[in-house]
């Protein structure tokens, strides 16, 4: 995937985001509200110009369409958008006033919003697919940034006209009826969007349940729902579904988070990365403008710090949340994870070949130890040897191994029906059936397998040898 190749035609809702920031020290004494005394104005870009910002921010072209009153707000938008290398080519409409959204701030709370906008926007569709027109063969994704003020009205002509030509469709809409977005690639609504248009969804099976009867009755490609705390989740035309979990960061203010994961999710499909590739940048760019306040753009450094972080998980000891957590990202990036489980009391040569052969069949080693409790009910009073936290340390010093987890039951079945593996091992000579958890991963699609032990090496024959040695000595 290579962002800088790929350039972006972003349609929609031109909006100025105007922050007015001072101290609040008193009450006024015309009524009880507070009074601000304003220090600063801040001005930033919304709607669909802070879409284009974003993506221009991480290093992509972008082509920014929309309309604006030819007045000193449409100007600013005009020149903040080429600051920011953003293609600037909007409709200019006289006797209109650009739409401001005036946000009057005092000690980083919100304390009321204030809109300016016309109460109804003249129809400037033919205007719209003109200049689309003009830029279209040169763009790869046509983004539509919907606010439902009227930029966007033309969608379904928008739409057929990109896929006419070949472009990926991407949509954030507005509009309750999400029939006028068919045809699109993909749509990316928030939930509470969602939900107005498919109705409620109690539980996560109904939310992708409801998206795949969307996404087959509009002809989309794929919905992602946006979810805020509950991370997002991706439902594909072909019944295929991911869901990411939101990244751990503070969440400080989430305007314009929406515009963000859109604006991601189109650059790296502009540059030819593949969806699910898309969505887990774009979620991890959302759990960073969360942390900011306003109306914020990602910077392209931020997020490949934020994504070496992600590329590079920690390896060794994990609780099973971490795992559950590195399992998904493993899943998204499409890496086959491997899992097998012992007691690994003492290791040996045979336990280093299997492990390593194991490792060998994926991108990704778990191993699940017993604990020490979990041992002698195994194996008698007398082991393990090695206590929990000595039989770790050894595992996770091999570079075969990427994950070690411990759990206390006698059998991992629990663990293995949370982690689903793409490939369960184990070792000796087990029939399948055997297997403990081998059913939850065969329903999930996953594969079993028995891998032989190294002839001759066992910790029973090394503990028996021992106590020979100790019988001479």
């Amino acid at each position: 995937m290579n962002i800088r190749s790929g350039h972006v035609l972003v349609v929609g809702d031109l909006i100025l985001d105007r922050y007015w920031k001072g101290d609040t020290n008193r009450i006024s004494p015309e009524a009880p509200v507070p009074v601000v005394a304003v220090r600063a104005v801040d001005e930033f870009l919304g709607g669909a110009a802070n879409v284009a910002a974003n993506i221009a921010s991480i290093g992509g072209n972008v082509t920014l369409i929309g309309a604006v009153g030819n007045d000193a707000d449409g100007a600013t938008i005009r020149d903040v958008s080429s600051s920011k290398g953003v293609a600037p080519d909007f409709v200019v409409l006289e006797g209109l006033s650009t739409i401001v959204k005036l946000r009057v701030v005092s000690q980083q709370q919100q304390l009321v919003r204030i809109d300016f906008e016309p109460p109804e926007l003249p129809s400037v569709g033919p205007e719209i697919l003109d200049r689309v027109r003009t830029h279209l063969a040169d763009h790869q994704v046509l983004m539509i940034s919907d606010y439902a003020k009227g930029s966007a009205a033309c969608a379904p002509e928008l739409i057929s006209l990109a896929r006419a030509a070949g472009k990926t469709v991407v949509v954030d809409p507005k509009n309750i009826d999400f029939s006028i977005y068919s045809g699109a690639s993909l749509l990316t609504p928030n939930l509470s969007e969602f939900v107005r248009a498919a109705g409620p969804c109690g539980s996560l099976s109904v939310l992708k349940s409801r998206a795949l009867e969307l996404t087959n009755d509009l002809g989309l490609g794929a919905i992602l729902i946006t979810r805020g705390a509950e991370g997002m989740t991706l439902v594909e035309a072909s019944g295929d579904c991911i869901h990411l979990d939101a990244h751990g960061h503070e969440v400080f203010d989430v305007t314009g988070a929406g515009d963000t994961v859109c604006a991601v999710v189109a650059a790296c499909l502009s540059g030819g990365g593949k969806l699910p590739e898309a969505i887990q940048l774009a979620n991890t760019a959302a759990g960073l403008v969360v942390s900011k306040f306003g109306t914020a753009t990602v910077s392209k450094a931020e997020l490949e710090a934020a994504t070496m972080r992600v590329a590079q998980p920690p390896q060794g000891a994990l609780s099973i949340p971490e795992l559950l957590d590195l399992r998904q990202t493993a899943r998204t990036r499409g890496e086959r994870v491997v899992m097998t489980n012992g007691c690994f009391d003492v290791l040996h040569e045979g336990h280093v070949r299997f492990l390593q052969t194991a490792r060998a069949r994926g991108d990704r080693l778990i191993v699940a130890l017993n604990t020490d409790e979990s041992v002698r009910k195994l194996k008698g009073a007398t082991r393990p040897l090695n206590c929990l936290a000595s039989r770790i340390a050894v595992l996770a010093a091999l570079e075969c191994v990427d994950w070690v987890v411990s759990f206390e039951e006698e059998t991992p079945q629990a663990l293995i029906e949370k982690i689903l593996p793409d490939l369960l091992v184990k070792g000796g000579d087990y029939e399948q059936a055997q297997i403990v958890g081998r059913d939850a991963v065969v329903a999930a699609g996953g594969q079993v397998c028995v891998l032989p032990y190294l002839e001759g090496c066992s910790t029973t024959s090394l503990i028996a040898r021992l106590r020979q040695l100790e019988g001479v000595e």
